[in-house]
């Protein structure tokens, strides 16, 4: 096969590769809509968003309540994750010994393969009873699921940043340290910044997956449908309602919970929105491409 084959055929390999992913996610994404969208035309699209109550034996479906609940779960994971996972990443890039840092690399890249079972499981003997005894009620609360899902993030926000810590290019360092500066006034004024749209990416990745997860998040929120009052409140996020209830939901059931899904999927959406602008801020231009 001469070369200008060989690269025609790998050409056209990834474009149709690249074409079957789109065509695969299309197709989910229409599915989901077509199974969803007669709940949204039966109850109304604002009170399926807005409505309070979730109680199908008496035809109400409002999931606000487990909006709230995905939400709040999320932010409180990346609140403690992004600042753990961040530190880590840059001790790990710029500080740590290489011994050190042959111990817990593959550590960390452990965690991210353990699977959610075992974490929830984790949350629900050793993590739920800590918490019960040490703020009184019963252990399962949005803190105690932003707890877990931290842990499961984690690994995810390290690996990413820290590869994105070490894509910054040496003369940047080198310049830094020529003008005197010390080791960590680099890492905090040249290093990091030069790293932003890196770590963004990282904190994207790790949200999506926040926002995704299920069965961890089952074992220790406690699912109760309510708006909660404080973080110790149980509460149940949009996950959790549909892979909850999926196997006896009929009807208007079946379709809300679809419907739960289409939502679910819009505000996963507007998260990498959000996220990607901040990415495109925050970009560092160099040559003919950025960081």
């Amino acid at each position: 096969m001469s070369k200008w084959n060989e690269e025609f055929f790998i050409e056209k390999g990834l474009l149709l590769t690249a074409i079957t992913s789109v065509i695969i996610i299309a197709l989910i994404i229409i599915f989901i809509f077509r199974e969803g969208l007669p709940a949204l035309e039966s109850v109304g699209f604002f009170s399926f968003i807005f409505g309070m109550e979730w109680a199908p034996s008496n035809g109400q479906y409002g999931i606000f309540p487990m909006i709230i609940g995905s939400l709040g779960i999320t932010a409180l994971s990346l609140l403690m994750a992004v600042p753990l996972g961040v530190l880590c990443a840059i001790f790990l890039a710029e500080i740590a010994p290489n011994t050190m840092r042959k111990i817990l690399n593959p550590t960390i890249q452990t965690l991210a393969g353990i699977p959610s079972v075992v974490y929830g499981f984790f949350g629900l003997v050793l993590l739920v009873p800590f918490m019960r005894v040490q703020f009184g009620g019963t252990g399962f609360s949005m803190f105690t699921a932003s707890v877990i899902l931290t842990v499961m993030i984690l690994p995810i926000i390290v690996s990413v940043s820290e590869d994105a810590l070490r894509s910054i290019p040496l003369e940047y360092k080198e310049a830094s340290l020529a003008l005197g500066a010390t080791h960590w006034q680099t890492i905090k004024n040249v290093i990091f910044p030069a790293a932003i749209p890196g770590i963004i990416t990282s904190v994207i990745l790790g949200m999506g997956r926040a926002v995704g997860e299920t069965l961890a998040i089952i074992m220790v929120a406690g699912n109760v449908v309510q708006i909660p009052g404080s973080i110790l409140d149980p509460v149940r996020a949009l996950t959790s309602n549909i892979a909850i209830e999926m196997g006896y939901a009929t009807g208007v059931h079946y379709n809300a919970l679809f419907a739960t899904g289409i939502v679910l999927v819009f505000m996963i959406i507007v998260l990498l929105i959000i996220a990607n602008y901040f990415h495109y801020k925050k970009k560092v231009t160099i040559g003919g491409g950025y960081l």
